[in-house]
């Protein structure tokens, strides 16, 4: 099993294009037979959740049965040639399934395969909800200082805030150099175990996945850099 999140940037004139695509990607995807899940996102500004979207930048989130699955598709099909011709930049980072729990659209798309074992270095991780209406003043309220937090924290490299439906479905890709540092974010830092204790007393979410994965490429550029270079 191969992870990608391709991160594709379009030029401010072909904003409209972009949101074609979000509606003509999908006959591709739902036809292609080697890609067992796929998400096409929206992303945010802020890198994590965001009420303010970045239309210029785009993402779609896949599981590939083979590496070369995915080499056929990013190479020879219809989605890569359009993306070719209409973005400015494209970024992908592959990964491998290391742990997740939880449910995304009611499955687990990263489960029912051995798992990597984690022998130190990089890793990814993708945090996603589906946001109670109620609660959607309580979590907005909330993910501002949620970004500061993960932005300051030790180990950090780089995150994605993407998103299938504003506002309700929302996602976090990040990347650490190692998992002691994801680990010191999730339960050491007390301003984020405060968060987490909100969100499971105030009943946030309908939903919610947890996964990380190894990450074992990266290739492509975003503002003119790959943001792992050396890294993976």
């Amino acid at each position: 099993m191969i992870i990608s999140l391709t991160i594709i940037r379009y030029p401010k004139v072909f904003v409209p294009v972009a949101f074609f695509a979000m509606a003509i990607h999908r006959l591709p995807l739902f036809l292609n037979r080697r890609c067992s899940f796929w998400k096409l996102m929206g992303s945010g500004n802020k890198g994590t959740f965001d009420l303010k979207p970045d239309l210029r930048q785009w993402a779609l989130l896949a599981v590939w049965q083979s590496r070369n699955d995915f080499e056929e598709f990013y190479h020879h099909s219809f989605i890569s040639w359009w993306w070719k011709i209409f973005s400015t930049e494209q970024w992908t980072i592959l990964c491998t399934p290391l742990t997740s729990h939880g449910k995304w659209d009611g499955i687990n798309p990263f489960a029912g395969e051995s798992k990597e074992v984690y022998t130190g270095g990089p890793i990814a991780v993708l945090t996603r909800a589906t946001i109670r209406p109620s609660r959607l003043k309580s979590f907005w309220s909330n993910a501002d200082h949620v970004a500061d937090i993960l932005r300051r924290s030790q180990g950090y490299i780089v995150s994605f805030g993407i998103g299938e439906v504003p506002f309700f479905k929302q996602a976090t890709f990040s990347v650490w150099k190692s998992a002691e540092d994801v680990k010191a974010f999730a339960y050491q830092s007390e301003e984020h175990r405060e968060v987490i204790n909100k969100t499971r007393s105030g009943n946030w979410y309908s939903e919610e996945l947890f996964a990380r994965f190894i990450p074992i490429e990266s290739f492509g550029s975003l503002h003119g850099s790959d943001p792992l270079k050396d890294l993976v």
